[in-house]
């Protein structure tokens, strides 16, 4: 009903039914990271339930979203009060809109009339605290007064300074993000391991920040662009355009594309400018801030309890296309996930054209009800990955039937799994053309068989040429066949034979770890090989036998049993022990007789050694003692570099600790 002509009595009506929705969308989007409607879909129901209030302020609840600024903090994370309160912005969806906020400040204070506008970064509103230039907090907005501690986290992100150039008091408030490149890798890295991917980069970087194990935030590599400070007592600016510069001098990271307006042209050519050119950053935006660029005004102005009242947000309209779906398509990836595609008519859609959209797996497709013939409105997410929002019932044919999941690999004719810790179908047979050279990489790498000289690109040469077939036919290779490969000649094609040959004595571990069973990782591998002793009495053990072993849980314990239960894996352990590859354990960490050097140092190994392989200097360092680990640390006792060592060497030297190069380590082997 036109706002114009409801009542009060239907205003509250509509307003109870409107809150619950909102209520459960905001805490999908602040609390979960895993939104269940568009930003648009949710500002236009918002913005329907603000005009509702504002015509009857007396239907406003205590706990309506209106009220409230981002969401809940119910996560594990210590909790951070904010003495001064980081407000949320107000929107606006039109430029009529726009410009009555403008006016209306321009005529309320016609003496002041600056504008900055700043690009609207879509990512997760943070506070950082310094005390005498070096960062001491950093905290989410969470409900605008009570944050999560998140500074250990924030330590891990480079645009983050932990030092600034003055030695001040500040508190410093900005966006986190993630890029586009890194929001398309990590869906990737999730798809491939079965789990949900993130709607977008915004609830990716939330979700990236908000984790407990800070380790998890560094591989994500999120980014910041700071724009704001809680005051301004230690600071020379006296607009926010200076503050941006000043914030800059001391060492943040800020948007570099703000300009400062003075009038509404001047504030739409901006508006135009990135609604066309968004698409081509390197990061989200859905939308423009715009501020009084003056900060004493910005004193004066004020804010309402939950809004700045001298900054606005304009919400770029959504970007939709309206397309039918011809087919869907389903795809093996690498470690042997089942995607299925919509195949679609081509619609142009945020600068681009597109006829595919992931449907990311089989939950996805029976959550929202998507079936082949339907109408559905297709989006961006995150400006980014082609999305389908829902499909159009009024649109859907008479005749049409629920999609039926498939049963069987495309690729090979598998029976297809779904594995209880994953929304993903996926391939386990070990012979599916489809992952076969990626397993057979695996299979070669160091922490795995060590064949060296046996990586991917070799592999797909040998793939091409059909000289293999699976992880076992490489073990019938011969020095007639190799010396024909490209770039292969007679001392390569010995070196890989003997590389392979004195890879079929490996300890059962490094088969287990090679096979590329799903969790299944080389620590796993070891415990699982020494508490059976060989490849038979693992294919006979049930889940429960598995699970009980010390440090292996039921997840891992499902994904043995199921890798061996089927009749493909059955075949390639049988091809294996008929090439006379080992599947039996040996004991690779014999107890030292009497100590060494290495007894109890943790050494880090980093860079290519000439005279040796690391997989053969890491098991001769375990042997004598030595904790062989992945990362160098302030616990780490060691570091030996090879050539092109990178960041590992540059960090032990930040850290002094000592450096070996190649012949000193050999030196000391020798003693």
């Amino acid at each position: 009903m036109p706002l114009e002509q409801i009542t009060e009595d239907q205003a509250r009506q509509e307003a109870e039914a409107i809150r619950p929705q909102l209520i459960k969308w905001g805490k999908e989007y602040y609390e979960q990271d895993s939104p269940s409607v568009q930003d648009a879909e949710y500002d236009q129901v918002y913005d329907r339930l603000t005009k509702l209030e504002e015509k009857y302020p007396g239907i406003v609840t205590a706990d309506s979203p209106t009220q409230r600024v981002g969401g809940s903090t119910d996560s594990e994370l210590n909790k951070v009060e904010h003495p001064i309160p980081m407000l949320s912005l107000g929107d606006v969806f039109s430029k009529e809109e726009l410009a009555e906020f403008i006016n209306r400040l321009q005529k309320e204070y016609p003496n002041d009339t600056e504008f900055n506008c700043e690009l609207k970064i879509d990512g997760l509103s943070i506070a950082l605290r310094y005390e005498a230039g070096k960062l001491v907090q950093a905290s989410t907005r969470g409900n605008g007064h009570i944050g999560e501690d998140i500074t250990k986290n924030a330590l891990t992100i480079k645009s983050i300074p932990q030092t600034l150039t003055r030695p001040i008091d500040i508190e410093v408030r900005g966006e986190c993000y993630m890029g586009k490149e890194e929001f398309l890798k990590l869906n990737e890295r999730r798809q491939n391991d079965g789990k949900s991917t993130f709607a977008n980069p915004r609830n990716a970087a939330a979700g990236s920040l908000r984790q407990l194990d800070a380790q998890v935030t560094a591989d994500r590599h999120l980014s910041t662009f700071m724009y704001n400070v809680a005051d301004y007592d230690d600071l020379q600016a006296t607009t926010q355009s200076g503050l941006l510069q000043e914030l800059k001098e001391l060492g943040f990271t800020v948007n570099e594309n703000s300009v400062v307006a003075h009038n509404m042209d001047e504030i739409n050519q901006y508006i135009d400018k990135y609604q066309e050119r968004r698409n081509d950053l390197a990061y989200g935006i859905d939308g423009i801030v715009i501020k009084t660029n003056s900060l004493a005004l910005q004193m004066e102005i004020g804010h309402t309890v939950k809004v700045p009242k001298w900054a606005i947000a304009y919400k770029f309209p959504p970007e939709i296309a309206k397309v039918k779906i011809l087919d869907i398509e389903w795809t093996v990836g690498r470690t042997g996930v089942v995607t299925p595609t919509a195949i679609m008519d081509k619609a142009k859609l945020a600068g681009t054209t597109v006829s595919r959209a992931s449907l990311h797996n089989p939950d996805y497709i029976e959550k929202k009800d998507i079936r082949i013939g339907d109408t559905v409105i297709l989006y961006k997410a995150g400006d980014i990955i082609p999305e389908v929002e829902r499909f159009l019932p009024e649109l859907r044919p008479a005749d049409s039937k629920p999609y039926q999941i498939p049963t069987d690999c495309p690729s090979c004719g598998a029976k297809l799994v779904h594995l209880d810790d994953e929304v993903a179908l996926r391939c386990i047979n070990p012979k599916c053309p489809a992952q076969l050279s990626e397993q057979v990489t695996h299979f070669a790498s160091r922490n795995a068989m060590d064949i060296d000289g046996l990586g991917p690109k070799l592999v797909a040469q040998l793939f091409d040429r059909k000289l293999i077939d699976d992880v076992a036919s490489l073990y019938k290779l011969n020095h007639d066949e190799l010396i024909e490969l490209d770039k292969f000649g007679e001392k390569s094609a010995d070196n890989l034979l003997k590389a392979l040959d004195d890879s079929r004595s490996n300890s059962l571990e490094r088969l287990l770890f090679g096979l590329g069973i799903r969790h299944v990782g080389g620590k796993a591998a070891r415990v699982i090989a020494e508490h059976f002793g060989n490849i038979q009495n693992i294919m006979k053990a049930t889940s429960e036998e598995i699970a009980a072993i010390d440090s292996i849980g039921g997840i891992i314990a499902d994904s043995v049993e199921t890798y061996f239960s089927d009749p493909n894996s059955q075949e390639l352990i049988n091809e294996l022990i008929a090439v006379g590859v080992n599947t039996e354990f040996k004991s690779t960490n014999p107890v030292v007789a009497e100590e060494t050097f290495f007894t109890g140092k943790r050494v880090v190994l980093t860079g290519k050694l000439i005279e040796m392989t690391r997989g053969t200097a890491a098991k001769w360092l375990e042997a004598h003692g030595a904790e062989v680990t992945g990362s160098v640390s302030k616990k780490t006792d060691l570091v030996i570099a090879g050539e092109a060592a990178g960041s590992k060497l540059a960090k032990a030297e930040k850290l002094n600790i000592p450096v070996w190069n190649e012949q000193k380590f050999k030196t000391e082997m020798e003693k």
